[in-house]
């Protein structure tokens, strides 16, 4: 079972594809509705194994200062209003499919920020501490980024939406940590860290999948209607990734040494698309379901543009030193 969970963490470039076409293919054929009613156990399976392997007390740690400061600038005061912009350009009509993109930029890091940074061979604590910041911050000002910006275009309660992100965030991230700590206590730091944490991302994979599937099925009908629904939504999406790219290259480039310009850009570039998918889904009924298929599909671009990126490391930022 566990080299099964392995093989779908490391190939989401494959199963999230796979899964949207199977999700389509259900919501074709069946009526999808009912599915709604795994969104909540699938949304913890998601977010709950993730939580367990989050290293928390690296936010105290200190040394990357100004790569820390640069990264929450991106995540906070430009990327936010970059999606913001492409939603009012390219869903001018469509508020939740702007809200969509909205949510897939305002909740920065994820598990693949420290993995991708740890790929390209950049400062892996500095990604462990942004993908921890990014996290809080992202949680904490997603529903007034949302009121603040989408709130005369789309219908939502402030409070209902703090009320989802404690359920989604905090109260698996409380659950989590509790549980790292046992299994630490029981098996020791290293055991820990070498034979138990690897398997959690697993689940957490399966729990995204779920979702994926739920989010693209609700929505088949929709999109087999409007099939060309897909490109339009597939644009901005890929417009706004590129721009993240360039920018947090080139702020990197500038300003850090080379393994903190590496955490920066998977520190911006990473969006925590599990949860934007659980806010959209969970916290915004039914129209929810057209910010839900933005998010989906932004997975795609998100794994793959990572990986490529990985093999573009060196000629933007030069080999990595060699290890003595």
């Amino acid at each position: 079972m566990w080299n099964v969970l392995g093989q779908l963490n490391k190939n989401l470039i494959i199963a999230i594809p796979a899964m949207l076409l199977a999700g389509f293919t259900c919501g074709l054929f069946v009526n999808a509705q009912p599915l709604k009613s795994l969104i909540l156990p699938f949304t913890f399976l998601m977010v709950y194994p993730m939580m367990v392997t989050l290293k928390v007390r690296e936010i105290f740690k200190g040394g990357d200062f100004k790569a820390q400061i640069l990264c929450q600038m991106i995540n906070f005061a430009i990327v936010p209003f970059v999606a913001y912009a492409g939603g009012r350009l390219f869903f001018p009509d469509q508020p939740y499919m702007a809200l969509g993109l909205l949510l897939a930029a305002l909740v920065p890091t994820s598990g693949m920020t420290i993995s991708w940074t740890g790929f390209a061979k950049g400062n892996l604590p500095a990604a462990i501490k942004m993908t921890v910041i990014g996290l809080i911050l992202g949680s904490l000002a997603t529903p007034l980024y949302v009121q603040s910006l989408l709130g005369a275009q789309v219908k939502m309660d402030l409070a209902a939406i703090f009320k989802q992100i404690v359920l989604i965030v905090f109260l698996p991230m409380l659950a989590g940590y509790i549980t790292q700590r046992l299994l630490i206590r029981r098996f020791g730091q290293a055991d820990f860290q070498l034979r138990l944490a690897p398997r959690f991302p697993g689940f957490s994979t399966i729990g995204v999948l779920g979702i994926v599937f739920i989010a693209m099925a609700i929505k088949a009908k929709d999109v087999a209607a409007q099939p060309d629904q897909l490109i339009i939504i597939i644009l901005p999406l890929l417009l706004l990734y590129s721009l993240n790219f360039v920018l947090s290259t080139t702020i990197g480039k500038l300003f850090l040494p080379r393994g903190d310009a590496i955490a920066l850009v998977y520190g911006t570039v990473m969006r925590n698309l599990s949860i934007a998918l659980a806010v959209a889904i969970n916290a915004f009924g039914p129209a929810g379901s057209d910010a839900a298929l933005v998010i989906a599909l932004a997975y795609i671009i998100q794994v793959q543009s990572a990986a490529w990126y990985v093999k573009l490391t060196p000629r933007l930022f030069g080999q990595a030193p060699l290890e003595t």
